[in-house]
């Protein structure tokens, strides 16, 4: 009985978390960081400000999950692309602020460079007829 209910909550658990899931758009791997930097670009930022911008700027399409973008805060931070530093925020909360480095700006070029050349490879598959 006990094996059962288990059973039923973990599948009624998994149902719910396809459902959420089910109209988002799952990013490549790497594209978070390149959507992190681009972000960066425009001004220092906390994580919840990079959050909703990447929202905004998407058209509520791309919504990046707390466990999906201070993982990838850290790791940026820990190549050197990005430094942060404790401010006060907007609404007078202690927040780390993102800043893209001189080193940041460069991978952010190399990462445009790559999705560049990965979109144009993804439309030549999607839309062969344009390539001739």
């Amino acid at each position: 009985m006990i094996e059962e209910n288990r059973d039923y909550l973990r599948e009624k658990t998994m149902g719910a978390k396809k459902e959420r899931y089910q109209n988002r758009i799952e990013l490549l791997q790497g594209t978070l960081d390149l959507l992190i930097l681009q972000t960066l670009q425009w001004g220092p930022q906390h994580g919840y400000g990079i959050s909703v911008a990447i929202r905004n700027r998407s058209s509520e399409l791309l919504q990046v999950d707390t466990g999906s973008l201070y993982p990838a805060l850290h790791r940026l931070e820990k190549q050197k692309w990005i430094k942060a530093e404790w401010r006060i925020s907007e609404n007078k909360q202690r927040a780390k602020f993102y800043q893209l480095t001189a080193a940041g700006k460069k991978q952010l070029t190399k990462e445009r460079s790559k999705w560049a050349q990965l979109s144009d490879a993804i439309a030549g598959v999607l839309n062969p007829e344009r390539m001739q």
